[in-house]
């Protein structure tokens, strides 16, 4: 015998557990216990009116397919909401179908919440542009609407737009990092085009950081460049970090302004996305000598720079050409990661890089207790002018 929509939500009922938005209320507000996931199942436009703070997007239509991935651990507490409670009770029983073992169902749903006067939430005022343009980071529960909304008002400072510099001024423009600064005194030449793929043979003889603009602003227009067409050096390093970046990448290429950067970062808080590459090998890692992640600085790794002839440069040493790209790439990576605050950095590792062999190698880096720098009694307070180790 055929079952009327009746049958089958007098079925449903019989079967979820319900829970009132009082309790639901109470139970988000409570520090002694572990929050509920709450789970919106209602459309994408029901959802960008507002939402209960912290819940999770799940449209029933997509609820089978994307359960696994939105809710990996199917022993947490759920609690699914809908408008009304209709269609969060059919999810609910969906979920418990698919094996997960703890949810419940609010009931009456968002609409009521509203009317109560509870907290409510609505998501990051972007644009229809770019919510496709960024679609598929929006997708991800590790990034969605609100690390999309962190990663248009965050500001990444890229020292060189080179070998280094290039890969990641793309990614980052790609990804929709907000504003992009760009230091580097040098103009496009043929010979960087082997692996500064930003450039083009069309802009030889352009200054570099206006060739990356040009590149940047047709990538994404969303993408605000500062331009800092000059040499890091001691009496403009201040001016530069201060900024307010959130993050730094190095990409350069000798040892004098490497010691400057890591000094100017300690005394401006500002964590350093390190990389460096040499003939087929690179090396990444993140410097945050402070709070909250308290890892070594440059000059735990390297406390004096080495002598000229041990520090040749890529003009006379020589480097694969894609080998920055992958570093650089790492270096984007290691940024995004940082500004929407999710993964584990490589604060306190070194990530190396063999191309030759095609093999990842991870060493564990400790902060030097004696570190004139980061240390607890420093003993380098003020810029240090080293000699030029090496050329670019």
């Amino acid at each position: 015998m055929s079952k009327t929509y009746s049958d089958l939500f007098s079925d449903v009922r019989s079967s979820v557990r319900f829970v009132s938005l009082e309790d639901v209320k109470a139970r988000l507000e409570d520090t002694s216990r572990k929050k509920p996931l709450l789970v919106d199942v209602r459309e994408k436009d029901e959802f960008r009116a507002g939402y209960i703070p912290g819940a999770i997007h799940l449209p029933r239509g997509f609820l089978e397919m994307q359960a696994e991935q939105k809710l990996p651990d199917k022993n947490e507490e759920i609690i699914v909401y809908c408008a009304g409670g209709t269609r969060s009770a059919f999810a609910a029983r969906t979920l418990a179908e698919l094996g997960y073992q703890n949810v419940s169902s609010a009931n009456p749903g968002f609409v009521r919440w509203k009317d109560l006067r509870y907290p409510v939430e609505t998501p990051p005022n972007l644009t229809p542009a770019q919510l496709d343009r960024y679609s598929r980071h929006i997708l991800l529960p590790e990034v969605g609407e609100r690390g999309q909304e962190k990663l248009l008002s965050a500001r990444v400072l890229l020292l060189g737009a080179g070998g280094l510099g290039a890969p990641a001024a793309q990614y980052l423009a790609a990804a929709g990092v907000g504003t992009l600064g760009l230091v580097d005194a040098d103009t496009v030449d043929a010979s960087n085009l082997q692996r500064q793929v930003i450039h083009s043979t069309s802009r030889i003889g352009m200054p570099k950081v206006d060739s990356a603009e040009q590149y940047i602003k047709d990538l994404n227009p969303d993408v605000k460049v500062v331009k800092f067409n000059e040499r890091l050096n001691s009496q403009n390093v201040d001016r530069i970090f201060g900024e307010k970046w959130d993050v730094v990448i190095d990409g350069l290429d000798n040892f004098p302004t490497r010691y400057l950067v890591n000094d100017a970062s300690v005394f401006h808080k500002l964590p350093v996305i390190h990389g460096s590459i040499f003939r087929f090998d690179g090396q990444v890692t993140t410097f945050a000598p402070f709070a909250p992640y308290d890892g070594p600085c440059y000059r735990c790794l390297y406390p004096e720079p080495p002598p000229a002839h041990l520090a040749p440069s890529c003009a006379e040493a020589g480097v694969l050409g894609i080998l920055p790209g992958i570093v650089g790439t790492l270096q984007a990576t290691e940024a995004v990661k940082l500004i929407l605050g999710k993964g584990d950095l490589l604060v306190g590792r070194l990530l190396t890089y063999d191309s030759m062999r095609m093999t990842f190698r991870t060493l564990r880096l400790r902060k030097d207790k004696t570190c004139p720098v980061c240390g607890p009694n420093p003993t380098i307070t003020s810029y240090i002018d080293y000699e030029g180790f090496c050329t670019r």
